[in-house]
């Protein structure tokens, strides 16, 4: 029997909750970090917001704004943002960037409700806003739940105003309605994905009209009237603007051990934060490191600030110019942690699940050799070579991880954005945290698992 234990140990994999296998010190750091990316996930629904409280942080450990005609020396901390919805920060090391970078990358956008362009509308004494969803979302889960509004509109002048309505105790929230039951008999013989159609995800914006008008979009002008008094803004200032819809409430502590959070936005935030605070506790590394936070890779990583951008690839052009190099041969040596969820097991619906190869809370940061669906399309599948690094540097630093797949085989499916990082000669591997039902308004992670994420880019760093 004793011969059978030092086999178990030797051989087989451990797969232990962490709540059992960490210390009681590490626990309570990990209760500690979590306090501070509950914060993060109140100030930064959006991308423009998660970005901006990244840069004020990272300004309060000591980072600078790049300048490419400056130079740099190990242990300078210098930071660049694109159009306000992406960043790099990076930490320079001894060896500068000869020898490549050291990255981690996560994306700060999440599944939410943008208003269209023109907006606002009237029917039946109702003034609603005509809405786009952004992303994968499941559209019923959207339906009669309280609204924020967060958003920049560009007035005709040239001028800005930021939006931020909803959030508060005070303020006014919006929603979109659903059908009551007794009348949604057809409705709910519909399959789920037709019950809520995306031209029905309409929020109600007010319903008393302009006392001295007798026209029929009364209450749609007394709608605009507030909103021009509030905001200075006319109807036609909407085509300028980025507003979206998420959801009001803040994070918070779920079960009677407070071991998991509730909130909007996990996917990817629960990433994002654990790398920023990762590169701004790293002082000076052997190799440059960096994080970069993008923006657009819930709908396929595309535009001017998505991971199919060349941001990154003009940053590591701009490094490498300032010590003689070509950005290619940079990162060609570079590697690259990609830091996204993946599906936690969930034991109400486990039949979507191959147990053996599915991640589980408490157990730790989450490495994902390959995403995509089916036949492994759409993944970068990271090498054994690869892998095989990873794994050592975590193990090495006692970080707790566990590997995972994004459900059965043939279930669905879905990506990241490492095989755009692949695409320019850099090895990489996802590496983040399990969730719970995962885009939708209201996810649940482990407290212990977005901290071990938060340890394994700092051993990743190192």
């Amino acid at each position: 029997m004793d011969n059978n234990k030092e086999l178990r140990e030797k051989l087989l994999i451990k797969k232990k909750n962490g709540g059992r296998l960490l210390s009681e010190e590490e626990i309570q750091k990990a209760e500690k970090f979590s306090e501070g990316y509950k914060i993060f996930l109140d100030e930064g629904k959006t991308e423009r917001e998660a970005v901006f409280y990244a840069v004020e942080e990272a300004k309060k450990k000591g980072f600078e704004e790049f300048d490419k005609n400056k130079s740099y020396k190990p242990g300078d901390k210098i930071y660049s943002v694109n159009k306000e919805k992406s960043l790099i920060l990076a930490v320079i090391g001894k060896n500068g960037v000869k020898n490549g970078v050291s990255m981690a990358i996560a994306h700060v956008d999440s599944p939410r409700i943008d208003l269209k362009p023109r907006p606002l509308y009237e029917d039946s004494e109702m003034a609603l806003f005509k809405t786009h969803y952004y992303g994968g979302i499941k559209k019923y889960q959207w339906t009669a739940m309280p609204l924020a509004m967060h958003g920049k509109v560009v007035r005709a002048d040239g001028t800005q105003v930021d939006i931020k309505l909803g959030e508060k105790l005070d303020e006014q929230c919006f929603c979109i309605t659903d059908l009551l039951p007794h009348l949604a008999g057809e409705q709910m013989r519909k399959v789920m994905s037709k019950a809520i159609t995306g031209e029905n995800l309409n929020v109600v914006a007010g319903s008393i009209p302009l006392r001295e008008d007798n026209e029929s979009d009364s209450v749609k002008l007394n709608i605009m009237k507030l909103i021009n008094e509030k905001y200075d803004i006319t109807e036609e200032d909407f085509v300028s603007a980025e507003i979206e819809l998420v959801p009001a409430y803040k994070a918070q502590d779920i079960g009677f051990d407070r071991s998991l959070i509730g909130a909007y936005g996990h996917d990817d935030r629960s990433c994002a934060y654990p790398c920023l605070e990762a590169i701004m506790d790293t002082e000076v590394s052997d190799n440059t490191v960096v994080t970069v936070l993008v923006d657009k890779e819930e709908i396929g990583s595309e535009g001017n600030t998505g991971m199919k951008s060349l941001f990154l690839k003009y940053f590591i052009a701009d490094l490498a110019e300032r010590e003689g190099l070509k950005g290619r041969d940079v990162l060609r040596k570079s590697k690259c942690l990609s830091a996204d969820v993946n599906a936690a097991f969930d034991p109400t619906y486990s039949g979507e699940y191959e147990a053996a190869n599915s991640c589980y809370v408490n157990r730790g940061a989450v490495i994902t050799k390959y995403t995509g669906s089916g036949g492994k399309s759409g993944t970068s599948d990271a090498s054994a070579e690869f892998m095989g690094e990873v794994r050592s540097k975590l193990n090495k630093e006692n970080v707790l991880w566990q590997t995972g797949q994004l459900g059965k085989v043939d279930a669905g499916g879905g990506g990241t954005i490492a095989k755009y990082v692949a695409n320019l000669c850099v090895d990489v591997v996802d590496v983040g945290i399990p969730v719970l039902s995962m885009h939708s308004p209201f996810e649940i992670v482990s407290k212990i698992d977005v901290y071990m994420l938060y340890r394994a880019v700092l051993a990743f760093f190192k």
